[in-house]
């Protein structure tokens, strides 16, 4: 369709944006949300970014400063973010001919139209987003991926536009002009590495890399790169979901706030994380062949810092928790060493298969099939929310002592019914 267009859509500084939803006191002031066991910066709200702070700042170091500054930290609180973020999603999902979920923040669209139509679009997108979950959105819409996420960069850099940015709808050469001020590395998918190359062959501006031979750019890089440059010139190169390839892994891993030092220990953490697991396996409608599980130590340690790993094959695929929970307990408590302090582990799932399917037949009936109760635990966790329901320790409501540090955590608004807002008139 010769009117059909891509509009990317962005939400701004998206975890502070989460955080302001329902504490509307941290309105204009600095913000910053830290990683997990709250150990360094990974968002910052504008504010933020005035005052210097850096994406990875060690919180300890910048600790002492946060009252001077007025400064406000928040620990990560995911269960909020995850959930606004498909909120979000299923908004922007009504204006599109298609959508691809491209990142927690991110989605791609699909609009049909002329310029007008576009920006009328782009703004009713960010009216409805704000409206229906109130985060800030910004929307850049073009020909390709590449020039939407470029048109995106725009909007967000030039509060004039008032949030929405359609090439098209541009006055003729402007943009030719700020692609030949804007370095090849704030493009998106050019990193520090490759501007540097690129900037050895004299490429040094987005106009320098629109204007090179593409297959020049695939002979010194990658296709990848290639497409990059043909989609700058309008030719779109980069697929749609559907056309992707299907997901190929699922992991759960986290760090511990505390050592876990003992076999018995390691044993709850496992238990619980191959139940984190094996709900987002049901929540994607999969099932795995295989499971690998690791635990670290510090790499400061003398005599430790292992990692180690085992990886389980189900003769028949599974998302059944009961048969996910044993075999990663069995499979710790032969790996893990005693005495170790372990500081993190994690499970990954692979050979991936949808759950609907009719899977392999169990011939040599190896495996006495268990009562498919992984279901049931979804739909008790998504009305109680995580802490109502599990096996072993992952049915307690007391989190184990291990657990990941949240200090500055906010309530989950949205997902935990004790934790809901409230509101007094």
């Amino acid at each position: 369709m010769s009117n059909a267009r891509i509009a990317l859509v962005d939400v701004n500084n998206f975890y502070v944006s989460c955080e302001r939803v329902f504490d509307p006191t941290l309105e204009g002031r600095p913000v910053v949300v830290l990683s997990n066991n709250d150990g360094c910066v990974v968002a910052r709200s504008a504010e933020a970014k005035a005052l210097g702070i850096a994406t990875g700042a060690p919180w300890f170091q910048i600790q002492s400063q946060a009252k001077a500054w007025g400064l406000v930290a928040r620990s990560s609180n995911y269960e909020l973010y995850g959930d606004l973020s498909a909120r979000v999603m299923e908004v922007v999902g009504r204006f599109g001919t298609w959508q691809e979920v491209y990142s927690i923040d991110e989605s791609f669209v699909g609009l049909v139209g002329d310029s007008a139509q576009l920006q009328l679009a782009g703004r009713d997108i960010r009216a409805a987003v704000m409206r229906n979950v109130g985060v800030p959105v910004c929307v850049g819409v073009a020909t390709t991926k590449t020039l939407a996420k470029f048109a995106n960069r725009i909007a967000k850099q030039n509060p004039a536009l008032g949030g929405v940015c359609a090439l098209e709808a541009m006055p003729a050469g402007h943009v030719e002009s700020i692609q030949s001020k804007v370095p090849a590395s704030g493009l998106w998918g050019v990193g520090g590495k490759t501007a540097a190359r690129l900037k050895m062959m004299g490429i040094e501006t987005i106009a320098d890399l629109k204007a090179a031979d593409p297959a020049l750019i695939r002979k010194k890089f990658s296709v990848v790169l290639q497409r990059t440059v043909m989609e700058l010139n309008g030719t779109e190169c980069m697929p749609h979901t559907e056309e992707r390839v299907n997901k190929q892994q699922i992991m759960f891993s986290r760090s511990f706030s505390e050592p876990v030092t003992t076999v018995a220990g390691m044993e709850e953490v496992m238990g619980i994380y191959a139940q984190r697991g094996a709900s987002r396996l049901h929540e994607e409608g999969l099932r795995a062949s295989l499971m690998t599980i690791s635990a670290g130590t510090s790499r400061f340690t003398a005599g430790e810092g292992s990692f180690p790993a085992a990886t389980i094959r189900f003769a028949t695929p599974t998302q059944d928790p009961i048969v996910l929970v044993r075999a990663a307990v069995a499979a710790i408590r032969e790996a893990a060493v005693p005495g170790a302090s372990y500081l993190r582990a994690g499970v990954m799932f692979s050979g991936l298969e949808p759950a609907s399917g009719a899977g392999m037949l169990d011939i040599f009936g190896t495996e006495a099939k268990p009562p498919e109760v992984g279901g049931v635990l979804g739909e008790v966790r998504s009305k109680f929310g995580n802490m109502a329901i599990g096996i072993g320790i992952g049915g307690l409501a007391q989190a184990p002592q291990w657990s990941m540090k949240r200090e500055h955590s906010s309530p989950r608004y949205t997902t935990e019914w004790k934790e809901l807002p409230v509101v007094r008139a």
